[in-house]
């Protein structure tokens, strides 16, 4: 028994020592998924040339992707909840690796898009258990900072990843694209094999506890939340580009380099997320979501105004991203007892959001115009405020908030 505790001790001090590295190939991990979930933008007319199929169909392979990640994060977590998060982290970047191996060599549409399908099911659960593994590398007051630094691989995959891995594919051919990031996934494999500390779990939550931690009432609060803040990103992002050359009047490589900004903006935001959630978590949050509000409602004026319109986007990208690791840590605390499936839950709920964002800015364009997105997009950061400010409210004055979680953080 001494002898545990001693190696547990050990263990944890040299998970300390090594977390930055340790923490950056979890970075990587998330890195290479992100290229993985929206490189194909960029490639739609080269895989449908060479697959033969049209571009709608070959859109399908983002659908695919989406509801893979959505259906695939609780599946695989209901079935791998006992294995040590370690063990668990190398299967699920197995699993990454296999999926884009295959798409490298897929010769026909259907094999590919299973192929997506596949690795969309490493997703959700990879950055839940990763996330999770990040904040118990640092110290409590350190954890939100963590889960953004873990967070961060997405949106520098964005700025980064996606446009380097256009540029392979639009001269090597979208196989080696698929390539490069199956390489990426390689590398973080191997880090994480080497440098990810096997840390000291308590006794594992059953399957039971598990969905219990999901369906709390509060977690499923603050996952509404989550979505309703997705579903306010992705309905104005999703349209950006032909509201800048429709309204403001940019030229298309104008507007690439706006989305670049854009993803730095994004980028910021998470770290400055990050730590004004190790702060203070819930009033952080409720904050971001009205400054995220103002922003979005300003573009309804900005958009005439090419330099002003440049300026509140860049904005709206350290907004928008502020609220994710709090959104994370929000629910990790909550689920403290059996985080796992509510954690790694969270990706399905938030790519939802992504999907009705898009689903009501099209409808929204299609009723009231382009000049409409701004304010549906702005309604919903106010209905997510809202979902924050009941949360909060609801569990502040519960002599239980210390087993909550937000003893130091609300």
């Amino acid at each position: 028994m001494n002898i545990n505790k001693v190696k547990n001790r050990s263990g944890s001090r040299q998970s300390k020592d090594r977390f930055p590295l340790s923490l950056l190939c979890l970075t990587l991990g998330a890195f290479a998924i992100g290229m993985t979930e929206f490189i194909i933008m960029g490639l739609l007319p080269n895989v449908a040339s060479d697959l033969g199929v049209s571009i709608p169909q070959a859109g399908q392979l983002i659908t695919s992707y989406a509801l893979g990640v959505a259906i695939g994060a609780p599946i695989l977590t209901v079935f791998t909840h006992k294995l040590p998060q370690k063990k668990l982290l190398v299967i699920l970047m197995g699993i990454f690796i296999a999926g884009n191996a295959v798409s490298v060599i897929a010769p026909t549409y259907l094999l590919l898009i299973t192929a997506r399908v596949f690795t969309a099911f490493a997703h959700g659960t990879f950055l839940g258990v990763g996330t999770i593994i990040a904040a118990r590398l640092v110290q409590p007051d350190k954890r939100a900072g963590a889960v953004s630094v873990v967070l961060a691989g997405l949106t520098v995959a964005n700025i980064i990843g996606v446009p380097f891995g256009t540029f392979i594919g639009q001269q090597l051919g979208w196989r080696a694209s698929f390539g490069a990031i199956t390489v990426l996934g390689i590398i973080s494999l191997f880090g994480i094999i080497r440098f990810i500390p096997v840390i000291a779990q308590q006794e594992t939550a059953n399957l039971r506890e598990q969905v219990r931690g999901l369906f709390n009432p509060q977690v499923l609060l603050i996952l509404l939340t989550g979505a309703l803040g997705c579903g306010s990103l992705f309905s104005l992002f999703t349209y950006i580009t032909p509201m800048l050359q429709g309204i403001t009047g940019f030229a298309e490589q104008s507007v690439t380099w706006i989305l670049v900004l854009f993803g730095v903006g994004v980028t910021l935001g998470n770290i400055v997320g990050g730590k004004l959630a190790d702060w203070k978590l819930m009033p952080s949050l409720m904050v971001n979501f009205a400054v995220l509000a103002v922003v979005i409602s300003l573009l309804t004026l900005t958009l005439q105004q090419p330099v002003l319109a440049v300026v509140n986007i860049f904005l709206w990208g350290i907004a928008a991203f502020g609220i994710m690791p709090g959104i994370q840590l929000r629910i990790m605390n909550l689920a403290h007892k059996a985080p796992l499936l509510a954690t790694t839950s969270s990706h399905s709920a938030l790519n939802l959001g992504n999907a009705a964002g898009a689903y009501l800015g099209g409808a929204a364009i299609n009723s009231f115009g382009l000049t409409s997105i701004p304010w549906l997009s702005a309604v919903l950061a106010v209905m997510a405020l809202a979902g924050a400010w009941f949360s909060y409210v609801s569990t502040r004055g519960r002599a239980s908030a210390a087993a909550q979680g937000d003893a130091p953080a609300a």
